[in-house]
């Protein structure tokens, strides 16, 4: 029974570890001409390559002038093409997204205008349709870069890992605190640096190395009693060297959506703001359950309470190759 329990344990974080990290779709659209516009859209792929069925639908005055051109991108498929709209894509225009509301990601619209003005809009599988308005409504709209940056966190399996570990590794509210604070004080200081252009790494190491921090901190869950490694020593100065490499991700992730250029400052706060949020809401989340389970005061064997770490170790080990062989094969290339 414990085999069957421990291997179905394994099966289901290995399968988790090969998604894809909840990433927007972003659709950037910028008037070269009087009613024409060059139009970008990203959409997320999912595992094995293929990207997600989400198609823009324009008003019904907008023609192609060409057959889109597409490219692959690490986690993504762009396409490029060229629009004419006899109305100009103007105030009341409405874009709608097919294939939205079956998926669970978001779509950011990006308008740029010849006169100077830009639009940030959101459109959600909720609502899958966003229309143009005026300037100021544009703006506001920014504000929806803290659901982006709560969703990420959400939906990026490998950060929640990477939290879980440090949860269960240290022992005190006050060092769990300290630990969480610098864990978040260093990813939001290389999100900021990278995606204001103070840093740059490739993303295949980056994404390598995060993958071999929640590994590392797995192996300190298995430690025997009185042989602490670094980790348990020192939590928090793993958490923030750690940190700043989880940093470098969530700016990879920020950086396929873009940033309206007018609202870098506030769109940059708040995603990083929701990103907090999220990662509150999890270690809230997952104290709530070890409080639960420890009121049931039942006498745990020794085997169970290792399924965390062998699990999470499993995934973030599988998760560790799968990106090792990208990275290979981008060197390769």
């Amino acid at each position: 029974m414990r085999r069957w329990l421990f291997g179905g344990w394994l099966l289901c974080l290995s399968l988790l570890a090969g998604a894809h990290e909840n990433l927007p779709a972003s659709l950037l659209i910028e008037e070269q001409q009087p009613f024409e516009f060059s139009v970008s859209w990203r959409v997320p792929t999912v595992q094995g390559g293929a990207a997600l069925g989400i198609v823009p639908r324009f008003p019904a005055d907008c023609v192609a002038l060409a057959a889109p051109s597409e490219i692959f991108a690490s986690s993504s498929r762009i396409s490029h093409s060229q629009l004419r709209c006899s109305q100009g894509l103007r105030d009341g225009a409405r874009i709608l997204f097919d294939g939205m509301p079956v998926t669970m990601v978001n779509a950011l619209v990006r308008v740029g205008y010849l006169d100077g003005r830009s639009l940030s809009l959101i459109a959600s599988p909720q609502s899958p349709q966003v229309e143009l308005g005026l300037p100021a409504q544009g703006r506001v709209d920014v504000a929806g870069y803290f659901a982006l940056g709560a969703e990420h966190i959400l939906g990026g399996i490998d950060h929640l890992l990477f939290v879980f570990c440090l949860i269960l590794l240290v022992q005190g509210r006050w060092r769990l605190l300290q630990t969480i604070t610098a864990f978040t004080l260093a990813h939001s200081i290389t999100l900021v640096a990278a995606t204001l252009g103070y840093v740059q790494m490739p993303s295949a190491p980056v994404e390598a190395t995060i993958a071999l921090s929640i590994v590392l901190l797995a192996c300190e869950l298995l430690r025997p009693a009185g042989r602490q490694g670094l980790a348990a020593r020192w939590p928090w100065l793993v958490a923030f060297c750690f940190g700043l490499l989880h940093g470098l991700g969530f700016a990879g992730a920020l950086s396929e959506v873009g940033l309206p250029a007018d609202d870098i400052p506030l769109a940059l706060l708040l995603f990083n703001l929701g990103v907090e949020a999220g990662q509150l809401l999890f270690v809230a989340a997952v104290l709530a359950l070890l409080a639960g389970l420890r009121r049931l005061r039942w006498s745990w064997p020794q085997w169970l309470r290792q399924v965390p770490a062998y699990a999470v170790g499993s995934a973030s080990a599988f998760w560790l190759l799968q990106r090792m062989a990208v990275l290979l094969g981008v060197q390769g290339a």
